[in-house]
C-alpha cells in the first residue's frame, strides 16, 4: 500500500441518521486498490451502516463517495456491478445444498449451465467444503456457512469485497480459515473492505486500519503506527499461581505503574515503555516469591490502542436501532 496507489473506496464527510439517531456522523475514508482495510469499532460504531451506504443498500444524508471510481448515488448500478457483500449472517439458502447455491448463483450471474457447475466445484474445493456439497446448508456447521457465504460472493470475482464481521460467532479453527480466504482473495487483486469488532482480527489481516466510534473516524493508520501512536509497551506477566494475582500486581503497580488484570486469571499487564524498569518489575515479582509462568516487553496491542484513543472497550459501546436490524 503506498502514497500514491489508486483508491477503490474514496468517501467524504458520510453521515447517516435513523430518527434521532445519528449512526454514521461524518466519516471519511480513503482505501487503496488491492489493500485489506480494516474499519474497527464496537458494536453501535456506525461499521454496518457505512457499509451498507457504500454497497448502495442504502443512500447517506450527507457527504459523497465513490467506489471503484463510481458514485454511490447517482451511478448505483454501476457500483453493485462491481462489488460484493458478505454480511454478518449467512445468506445462502439453507433449503438448498452447498453446490446447488453457487450453481444457482452463477446461473443469476450469467454463467451458461456448464461454466456454472464447474466454478461451483471450484469453489467447493477451494474452500474445503467439496465432501459436504451434497448436504443441505441447514445441516452445516457455522465455519462452513461462512465458508459457503463467501464462496457465494465471489462466484464471479468483484473488483471489491465488503466483509461485515465475518467470523463472529466462528471457533477459532473457522476464523483462521476465513482469514486464509481473505488473504488469498486479495493476494489476487480484490480489495476488502472488512469491518470488524475483533482486534486481533484487524492486527492478523489489515494493511490499514480506520478506528471508528459514536459514528465518527478518530484514528487511521497501520496496525503499527496505531500502535505506535499510544507512546508506550506492555509489560506482560502470567504467573504459576492464579490466586497470588491480586498481590502481585499490587507490587507490580509499586514499581511500573497502573496494572491490568487480563481476561486469562493468572495474567496481568502494566503500560510501560522503559525496558529496565519493566526487568525491575519482574525482578521484585520473583524476588517476593511470585512464580511466573512467562512475561514479555512488547508493543501495545490494538485493544491497548483502542481504550487510549476512545476511553472504554469495544463491548462497551450501545447498538443504534439500525445495527440491531441489521
Amino acid at each position: 500500500m503506498t502514497a500514491h496507489a489508486p483508491l477503490a473506496i474514496e468517501a467524504t464527510a458520510l453521515a447517516r441518521s435513523f430518527g434521532s439517531t445519528r449512526a454514521v456522523d461524518g466519516v471519511d475514508l480513503a482505501v487503496p486498490a488491492g489493500a485489506i482495510y480494516g474499519v474497527l469499532g464496537p458494536n453501535g460504531a456506525g461499521k454496518t451502516t457505512t457499509i451498507r451506504m457504500l454497497a448502495t443498500l442504502i443512500e447517506p444524508d450527507s457527504g459523497s463517495a465513490r467506489v471503484l471510481g463510481h458514485d454511490i448515488v447517482t451511478e448505483s448500478d454501476a457500483v453493485r456491478g462491481l462489488v460484493s457483500l458478505t454480511g454478518q449472517l449467512a445468506s445462502v439458502d439453507e433449503e438448498l445444498t452447498g453446490r446447488e447455491n453457487l450453481v444457482l448463483l452463477g446461473r443469476l450471474l450469467g454463467l451458461g449451465r456448464s461454466a456454472a457447475r464447474t466454478r461451483a466445484d471450484e469453489l467447493l474445493e477451494a474452500f474445503g467444503i467439496a465432501e459436504a456439497s451434497g448436504r443441505l446448508v441447514k445441516n452445516f456447521s457455522g465455519g462452513m456457512r461462512r465458508r459457503l457465504d463467501i464462496a457465494a460472493s465471489i462466484v464471479v470475482t468483484p473488483e471489491l469485497m465488503f466483509l461485515d464481521e465475518p467470523t463472529t460467532g466462528l471457533d477459532p479453527r473457522s476464523r483462521n480459515q476465513v482469514w486464509e480466504i481473505a488473504r488469498a482473495l486479495a493476494a489476487e487483486g480484490t480489495t476488502i473492505l472488512l469491518c470488524t469488532q475483533y482486534l486481533e482480527e484487524a492486527d492478523q489481516l489489515a494493511d490499514g486500519i480506520a478506528v471508528i466510534d459514536r459514528g465518527r473516524v478518530i484514528a487511521e493508520g497501520t496496525p503499527g503506527q496505531l500502535k505506535a501512536s499510544v507512546g508506550t509497551g506492555a509489560l506482560h506477566v502470567r504467573l504459576l499461581d492464579a490466586g497470588c494475582r491480586v498481590d502481585a500486581a499490587r507490587l507490580l503497580e509499586g514499581v511500573v505503574g497502573p496494572v491490568v488484570l487480563e481476561p486469562d486469571p493468572a495474567a496481568l499487564s502494566a503500560s510501560c515503555s522503559d525496558a529496565d524498569r519493566a526487568a525491575t518489575g519482574v525482578a521484585e515479582l520473583s524476588r517476593a516469591g511470585f512464580g511466573i509462568a512467562e512475561f514479555s516487553l512488547a508493543q501495545p496491542s490494538l485493544d491497548e490502542v483502542f481504550l487510549a484513543l476512545t476511553g472504554h472497550l469495544t463491548e462497551e459501546s450501545d447498538r443504534t436501532p439500525e445495527e440491531q436490524a441489521s
